[in-house]
């Protein structure tokens, strides 16, 4: 058992990552098992699963879980996989229409504010030349 109080938080801190990965393995190996089986079956809802596959890589790569270059040749492998048996991706659920904002009547326009004009500064006074000064000589005896 860490003694150290910021050993101590580490345990906690891996306890809940590992935790939180094994989450996501889970989930990832699911939807992989479930698109190979639309696959093999040419199920109609394989671009379905083709497009859970792909977002669970994504997440699994985001977390750290899977490296990010593993994660686009698991991605690629599943797209050619798909393509092999003739599948299409899921389409997109198209977004409902935006319903258009009442039109405001234009404010009246306004008069540009007219700008005052900026005084001159006034030069500044010069100092009066100085004096060269005579220096003292001490004459010694």
């Amino acid at each position: 058992m860490p003694i150290i109080k910021s050993a101590k938080k580490r345990v906690k801190v891996a306890r809940k990552a590992t935790i939180r990965n094994s989450k996501t393995k889970r989930s990832l190996k699911a939807s992989v098992k479930a698109f190979t089986a639309a696959v093999t079956g040419k199920d109609k809802k394989a671009g379905e699963a083709l497009s859970k596959v792909q977002s669970e890589i994504d997440k699994a790569a985001k977390k750290g879980v899977m490296h990010k270059n593993k994660a686009a040749r698991k991605q690629s492998q599943a797209a050619r996989a798909a393509k092999a048996a003739g599948v299409k991706p899921a389409a997109k659920a198209k977004a409902a229409k935006p319903v258009a904002a009442p039109v405001k009547k234009a404010a009246p326009a306004k008069k540009p504010a007219v700008k005052k004009p900026v005084a001159a500064k006034p030069a500044a006074k010069k100092a009066p030349a100085k004096k060269p000064v005579a220096k003292k000589v001490a004459a010694k005896k």
